[in-house]
């Protein structure tokens, strides 16, 4: 008996590994939106496909979030092409949920009813599951840096086994906690009035 429950949760690990790209990767479906959101972390790669984006004229306004690098990223940008008046920044945050709920007042600000959030691809769907939770009339969409011509199979290198084990965690934590609801990783998004979209009184 403990045998096989032990290779049950044997096998299901190594189904998780295996298709950890189509489980995490919350892929880009081409919308525009009101604003591009780079959530702190691995920088440069972020910024510099937000900069893209923004060229391509899949939104008016960019913003950077995150206590490390938010600046940095705007600098990014700004080299990028993109002009100061476009970026907003948030630099008090310190986690991804952080980056979601210190975002929702300068959302609103924004009257931002869409938004694409420009992160890693094993990050995306926890990110765009944070956003949905801190504003949860907003449609949030993704553009993950990498990860888009990824199919089923086993991560390519030691840190992408590292980033993917520890994302599985993370979404679990933050289900747990409450941080976030299992509808918030589903979906494409909301059918409904967007007058009021963001939860300022969300959960810490």
């Amino acid at each position: 008996m403990k045998f096989h429950a032990f290779s049950c949760v044997i096998l299901i690990l190594l189904a998780a590994l295996f298709f950890s790209a189509p489980i995490l990767t919350f892929r880009d479906d081409g919308s525009r939106a009101d604003v591009i959101i780079v959530p702190g972390g691995d920088g440069m790669p972020r910024a510099e496909k937000a900069a893209r984006l923004w060229k391509e004229g899949r939104s008016p306004y960019i913003l950077a979030t995150g206590d490390v690098d938010c600046l940095a990223n705007k600098r990014i940008m700004i080299d990028g092409g993109v002009p100061p008046s476009a970026i907003f920044a948030e630099c008090q945050s310190g986690s991804t949920w952080q980056n979601a709920l210190f975002s929702a007042p300068l959302l609103q600000k924004l009257n931002a009813k869409s938004a694409l959030v420009v992160t890693n691809w094993y990050h995306s769907r926890r990110a765009v599951a944070s956003f949905r939770a801190a504003c949860p009339l907003m449609h949030i969409g993704s553009a993950p840096v990498g990860g888009a011509h990824r199919g089923a199979g086993f991560p390519r290198s030691a840190p992408d086994m590292e980033h993917v084990a520890m994302e599985y965690a993370k979404i679990g934590w933050y289900l747990v906690s409450g941080r976030i609801l299992p509808r918030d990783l589903i979906g494409s998004g909301p059918d409904v009035d967007l007058s009021a979209v963001c939860n300022a009184e969300a959960n810490p």
